[in-house]
This record gives C-alpha cells, structure tokens and sequence, in this order.
C-alpha cells in the first residue's frame, strides 16, 4: 500500500524515482547509486547460491521439482545459444544462463510494492531506496557496456588484430572507402549497447512508473479510487511479469547475437 503523497502525486512520483546516492566529488558530478548496486550485488549472490545449491544436490535419478525447473531453464537457455551460435559454447552458454536469470530477477524486483523498501530503509534512517536496479540507466549502461567489451574481444579473438581492423576499414565498401566504411562500422559497434541499454531501461521505468502512478489512487481520500487502485495494481502486476520475463530474455538473446556476429567475416 502507498504511504501518503506529500504536496500530491507529482511530489510523490518524483520522491519515488530518486536514488540513495553516495556522492565521490564534492560538486555531485560522481555519485554512486547504492540501491541499485547492492540491489543487483544481492541478486547476484541470491542467483549463484540457488543454483550452485541445486547443483550438489543434482541427481541422474529422478529429479526433485527444484531440479526440474532448473534443468528446464538451462534446456531453454542452451536452446537459444545453439540455434544462434555454431561456436564453442563453454563461456557463451553460462554466460547466457547468468544474463537471463539476473536481469530477469532484477526486473521482478519492480513487482514488490513501489512503497516497502522505501519505507523500510527510511525507518533505519538510510534514505529512499529504488528497488529496481534495471530502472537505472546507469546499471543498463553498466551492463550493455560489458557486452560491447565482449563483442571487441571477441572481434580481436576470431580475426586477430589485423583481420579485424581489415574489416573496420574495408566492409561493407572495399578499400578505398576506408574512412566512410570505419564511420559505419563505429556507429554499428556503438549501437549495440545503447540499444540494449536504453530498451531495457525504457521498459522497466515506464513499469515502475505505472506502478507508482496506481498506488498513488490508494491514498486520493476515495473509496472508488483505492478500489480502483486495487484491481489496476493487480491487472498491471499479472501483465507486468510477461513484460519482465520478455525484457531479460530479449537482453539474453541479442547477447547471443552480437558476440555471434563478433565471430562472424564480411
């Protein structure tokens, strides 16, 4: 349930979509957004610990409903690496399994009630607190900027030095289009991560604000508007996990694609 806007709806949603910042420079250009840090560090412990968990316990047997599920998502995962990449499959295919689970566990955050954490980490004194670190520009930015390091690395390791800067300079239009060709070929490279970036985050904010706009009906004063609020919460909310289920499984996948192409000569 919403704790009670001060000075309306405007002041509460703006309340909500701040940050506990740590600041670094004394001007406040370098700061650290601790909720979505230790958000998504948690999640990440929580991911590792389940499935290592899982994994001692795993037998050739029968399976227990916890392996089951388990081995269903690794089947699906491993699935989707296959059909897009013909490699070696050893790094990709845990990395894959690693991008699906944490940035689907770290959107489910966005199902908890916009108002608990908050209220939570105010009562000790710490702050306001978001609990949806893919909310965050910065942590998508963080994360599509990984994979563009990645899909360098894996340029350079495919077609070695020479025959990756080869490509930059030559593809798509010979030799004597070199500058023209390693103009597209940057904008390309660097569309990668915003695209996974900026869908990612557009998708999981516009959610959280939906929410926050919702649970600010419960408290308008009005019977109707909580009730209202209530069925409009709980309709979003069932709607909402097919969003943060498609939203990791699409970071998954165009992961997969870009280091495929990465392998990939012109």
């Amino acid at each position: 349930m919403a704790s009670e806007p001060q000075g309306g709806l405007t002041e509460y949603i703006q309340h909500h979509l701040t940050h506990l910042n740590f600041q670094v420079s004394p001007n406040g250009f370098w700061s650290f957004h601790l909720d979505s840090v230790s958000v998504s560090l948690a999640l990440g412990v929580i991911f590792c610990l389940w499935f290592w968990l899982y994994a001692r316990k795993a037998t050739s047997g029968v399976p227990g409903k916890g392996q089951a599920f388990l081995e269903i998502v690794l089947e699906f995962v491993d699935g989707q690496v296959k059909d897009v990449f013909h490699g070696d499959r050893r790094f990709l295919g845990p990395l894959a399994l690693t991008v699906f689970i944490w940035v689907f566990l770290m959107n489910a955050m966005d199902l908890l009630p916009v108002d608990l954490l908050p209220w939570i980490t105010e009562k000790f004194g710490v702050g306001h607190f978001r609990a949806v670190p893919t909310a965050d520009v910065n942590m998508t930015f963080a994360m599509s900027i990984t994979v563009l390091l990645l899909v360098i690395f894996y340029s350079f390791k495919a077609k070695g030095f020479g025959g990756y800067m080869h490509e930059l300079f030559t593809a798509p239009f010979g030799k004597w289009f070199a500058p023209f060709n390693f103009a597209l070929n940057l904008v390309e490279l660097v569309s990668k991560p915003v695209s996974l970036a900026m869908r990612l985050f557009g998708n999981m904010y516009a959610g959280e604000l939906v929410f926050m706009l919702i649970a600010g009906l419960f408290s308008a004063g009005s019977w109707l508007l909580f009730g209202m609020g209530v069925i409009g919460y709980t309709v979003w909310g069932i709607f909402h996990i097919l969003i943060i289920s498609i939203q990791a499984f699409i970071f998954m996948v165009l992961t997969i694609v870009y280091i495929s192409m990465a392998h990939d000569h012109h």
